[in-house]
């Protein structure tokens, strides 16, 4: 009788043992799970949401995208949001010129594509409405119609290094580089580049390779 008291002790024993070691496990993963996403969500991915219309057909009003501020650099045709603090503009000798917008409507985050990068050329044809881009006419199947308005740079211009030209794809309904209230955007204005839409959940899509597809397949 004690023997088998003994052995229904040890069973006992062993299965809380069990239980407890299961029951570690589960907290252990789940707080790293946990720790992953923190990591995730304050590193790599952020929510943004998309406001007004200058980016019509590719991101609409009220999508809401994830940014990463995680990435090796930027080149023509990735989407950014910029926070859009300080106007930078060229003199007459292509020299920066930093403006004030102090009570500007435009000062404030907005969302734009990649046109040039520091040190390539910009000129801008509004009687063939062609963008042309260190001599070369752009290939701009994502645009929601073609550019008619050049803006206030004298062209061409050549962007300086640690700067970009963007310009946003619904071409004559944007506020962009070609405006003196945003200009060319400073590498440190660049807050994220746009990875992915995610709302509406119907139009959940990948933005990195948003530049080769035309405005009806956004």
């Amino acid at each position: 009788m004690e023997e088998n008291t003994e052995k229904n002790t040890e069973n006992t024993d062993k299965s809380e043992k069990k239980l407890l070691s299961d029951v570690t496990e589960v907290v252990e993963s789940t707080l790293v799970t946990v720790f992953v996403i923190i990591m995730i969500f304050t590193y790599l991915l952020h929510p943004v949401n998309v406001v007004g219309k200058s980016m019509t057909n590719t991101l609409q009003d009220g999508d809401r995208i994830f940014m990463t501020t995680v990435y090796g650099g930027l080149s023509y045709g990735d989407i950014v949001v910029i926070n859009n603090d300080m106007a930078y503009l060229l003199d007459e000798n292509g020299d920066i010129v930093e403006k004030n917008i102090d009570g500007s409507p435009l000062k404030e985050c907005i969302i734009k594509r990649v046109i040039a990068e520091g040190g390539q050329t910009v000129k801008i044809n509004p009687a063939t409405q062609d963008i042309i881009v260190d001599g070369k006419v752009l290939d701009e199947p994502y645009i929601r119609e073609r550019t008619r308005n050049a803006g206030d740079f004298d062209y061409p211009i050549t962007v300086p290094e640690g700067y970009y030209f963007v310009m946003g794809d619904n071409r004559n309904g944007s506020s962009d580089s070609r405006n003196p209230d945003i200009g060319l955007i400073k590498k440190e204005q660049v807050y994220g580049k746009a990875l992915l839409r995610y709302a509406p959940l119907s139009k959940f899509r990948y933005l990195g390779n948003s530049y080769k597809y035309s405005n009806e397949e956004q």
